[in-house]
């Protein structure tokens, strides 16, 4: 799987859209050249990238879509200019039907000349750039009345001024990212783009494979989804005949007698920062969505002015990678020694040069963000470096990319030479090797995040992002938290072990299969080879297919917990993880596959369709998955006995219909009404501020509000049962066995 993943991302190599040596017109004026183009993409990167808007819809979605934007503006103003100029005798209406006919010809045609490098264009359609730019130099000077309302709808921040050389060269990016989404592929009908978006004016509209591979993407699903239920329903009665362990149900807690160690000891400070950051994404998260309705301004007050749109958003969108991904690594920290009963020399210590270094890369990450929005960075090099690299969910700069791809390879390492004494036990260690490949997979691919550059083809740059946001965040994590869970199960007695490596080896089988081509989902539309569509459209509905067995799944664990009375004190992290197989149901499976056949992305790509399947599976999976091992851990690391039930329970049901009433009151519908709209009239004016703000949509941001505060309860009181969890009971028990 994987090396199908690398050949086709050769061909995205060789077949992305070329950044020109130049753009000119026909009578020889230079409009653009490739450097203005390169660093027009670095501009872009330091006031926020795809935090502020989107690119062939990956990124924001508050400000347009700025490739459809531009395309749109450009097509209009093309039409005026050729029927103004047009020495025809029909009337204005004919006229003017008569020139949307000839439109397309004239601009999806590919004038890109590989032997000099130069794209030319007529003479007409240079005056149609230049207006076009002067829109934008306007917008990012903010030299007028119309501009500055325009920054208030798109939420820009009142710092991210640029000069006039700065606002020119960013127009040459977005002219070039418009241009390969019109342009079609040499010896071809089909863009660059695969005609996305969505735009009447130039007959970019789905193309035959588009809609084919979609087809058959479905019927693909039905076949294999009643294929595997069929399969797992005859099989169901031996599965869960063998589940339980040879030598039966063990009648106590055997993990309550574990020795804590100095280094699980030391554990404990990552689960509070994971605490805090959990809380500061939910309060970025309110600011954030409020900004679609305000703009500048939290409910009057001038907070854009210290933290705008784009570093909100910037900070919220990291902050849950990281507080999610920080459960993950300080369960792996906590579970390896407990397992081996004892620390390695040094442990401790590297537990704790760890934690400092994730507090590092944290705090200077974010005060990269904030300086580079605020137009600190004057060199665009140090802002690569050091402030906003502008790529959602990879957003720091390379500097704390190569710093956290480090700390990872030290985690990998703690985690190894913790568990090196288990390796060594007599008896099947198959279910440990899983967690150790695993874990060394989070090491590894999170460098996938380095392999671009300050100037990379941003065609190129998206296949390596999704490597990180798909493969890292998404696949392996979740291998490895399924490895983890299954494993301290079996060292609980409640699980066979040849059935929890069988059931975690399904799990892996099932994600390379499927997760590991399936990332070419996210690329349908990002400049990429059509047999990108092909491939991503058909391994992406098998996806789907196990998560149709969930429900059997949550079953067994219903029934698991109930065999014995002591289990019923690890209630509350089971029943985090019964969300989790609700939420990838959800969140991931029906909110994911309304968007994964290319005919519905199509249309819905860089919706509030994309937004709603985000926060449910983002947090209903992964978000649900970390508060449910940081509970695990906690057992250990205080005394439960003191815990208040109460204050989980609310917690527990406060979340999920929380983020329920989110989704299904506010961001769906939402997205649906943008979809119909793309469909209808086109993508940019799905996207516009004129629609945006239109009364339906600032009353459906306005319906957030009650499955936010409902949320935020929840919230409330997981950081409060932690905070008297830690604090007012006894000490955590060091080197000591309970």
């Amino acid at each position: 799987m994987f090396g199908i993943l690398l050949l086709l991302g050769q061909q995205i190599y060789q077949q992305a859209p070329p950044i020109p040596a130049l753009v000119k017109s026909v009578s020889g004026e230079i409009l653009y050249t490739r450097d203005d183009i390169e660093t027009g993409q670095n501009v872009w990167q330091s006031i926020g990238g795809m935090e502020q808007g989107s690119i062939w819809g990956h990124g924001s979605y508050l400000a347009p879509d700025w490739s459809a934007d531009w395309l749109h503006r450009e097509a209009l103003a093309l039409l005026d200019i050729n029927t103004l100029q047009s020495q025809s005798s029909l009337a204005p209406d004919q006229e003017m039907a008569m020139q949307k006919a000839l439109l397309p010809a004239l601009m999806r045609k590919n004038t890109y000349d590989v032997t000099t490098g130069a794209i030319t264009v007529s003479d007409n359609r240079a005056i149609a750039i230049k207006q076009v730019e002067d829109h934008y130099l306007r917008l990012y000077q903010g030299s007028d009345e119309e501009s500055l309302a325009l920054r208030r709808d798109y939420a820009f921040s009142i710092h991210g001024l640029l000069d006039a050389q700065e606002a020119k060269q960013l127009a040459a990016f977005y002219f070039w990212t418009a241009w390969g989404a019109t342009t079609n592929r040499p010896n071809d009908e089909i863009t660059y783009t695969s005609n996305w978006p969505h735009e009447p004016l130039v007959n970019n509209k789905p193309t035959t494979g588009t809609l084919m591979w979609s087809i058959a993407s479905i019927i693909l699903l039905l076949a294999a989804s009643g294929a595997l239920v069929a399969y797992y329903v005859k099989q169901f009665d031996d599965w869960r005949d063998d589940i339980l362990p040879e030598q039966g149900m063990a009648t106590s807690d055997i993990l309550s007698k574990a020795t804590i160690t100095p280094s699980m000891q030391a554990t404990a400070k990552y689960f509070w920062v994971v605490c805090a950051m959990f809380v500061g994404q939910v309060l970025l998260g309110i600011v954030t969505a409020h900004y679609a309705v305000e703009g500048q301004g939290l409910y009057g007050l001038p907070f854009a002015e210290y933290l705008p749109y784009a570093v909100t958003r910037t900070w919220h969108t990291q902050l849950a990678v990281l507080w999610i991904a920080t459960a993950w690594l300080a369960t792996g920290l906590y579970v390896a020694p407990m397992l081996a009963g004892r620390d390695p020399k040094f442990q401790r210590f590297g537990v704790n040069f760890l934690f400092i270094s994730l507090l590092i890369i944290v705090i200077g990450s974010f005060v990269g963000q904030w300086a580079a929005v605020h137009r600190f960075f004057e060199n665009l090099t140090a802002n690569f470096w050091f402030g906003h690299q502008g790529y959602e969910y990879v957003d720091l700069g390379r500097f704390w990319q190569i710093y956290l791809t480090i700390g990872l390879l030290l985690w990998v390492a703690l985690v190894v030479r913790a568990l090196w004494p288990v390796l060594q036990e007599k008896g099947d260690k198959s279910l440990i090797y899983l967690v150790l490949v695993s874990a060394l997979a989070i090491g590894l691919l999170y460098g996938a995040g380095l392999m671009w550059g300050q100037h990379t083809n941003i065609a190129i740059m998206e296949y390596w992002r999704w490597w990180v946001v798909h493969l890292w965040v998404e696949g392996i994590f979740e291998v490895f938290a399924t490895a983890i869970i299954s494993l301290l199960f079996v060292r609980m007695g409640i699980l066979r072990t040849s059935t929890a490596t069988v059931m975690v080896l399904f799990a892996t089988i099932i994600f390379l299969f499927g997760g590991v081509l399936g990332t070419f989902h996210h690329l349908y539309f990002s400049g990429t080879p059509t047999s990108v569509i092909a491939v991503g459209a058909m391994v992406s509905a098998l996806e789907v297919v196990p998560l149709l067995v969930v429900g059997f799944e949550a079953y067994n664990r219903y029934k698991v917990e109930r065999v014995e009375k002591w289990e019923l004190a690890y209630h509350w992290p089971f029943m985090f993880f019964t969300a989790v197989l609700f939420w990838n149901f959800v969140g991931a499976g029906l909110f994911g596959f309304m968007i994964n056949p290319p005919i519905a992305l199509y249309y819905m790509q860089g919706l509030n369709t994309t937004a709603n399947h985000g926060h449910a599976a983002l947090f209903g999976v992964y978000g649900m998955l970390g508060l449910g091992l940081t509970l695990y851990c906690m057992r250990g690391l205080t005394d439960v006995t003191r815990w208040n039930q109460q204050w989980i329970k609310r917690s527990f049901w406060s979340l999920n219909i929380g983020l329920a009433m989110m989704t299904f009151l506010s961001l769906l519908p939402q997205g649906v009404i943008q979809t119909y709209i793309s469909i209808d009239q086109g993508y940019s004016f799905a996207r516009s501020a004129e629609f945006m703000h239109s009364p339906i949509m600032e009353a459906l941001v306005w319906a957030r509000v009650p499955g936010d505060i409902v949320f935020s309860v929840g919230v409330g009181y997981f950081a409060w049962f932690m905070f008297k969890a830690f604090t007012g009971s006894k000490s955590i028990k060091a080197s000591t066995s309970t």
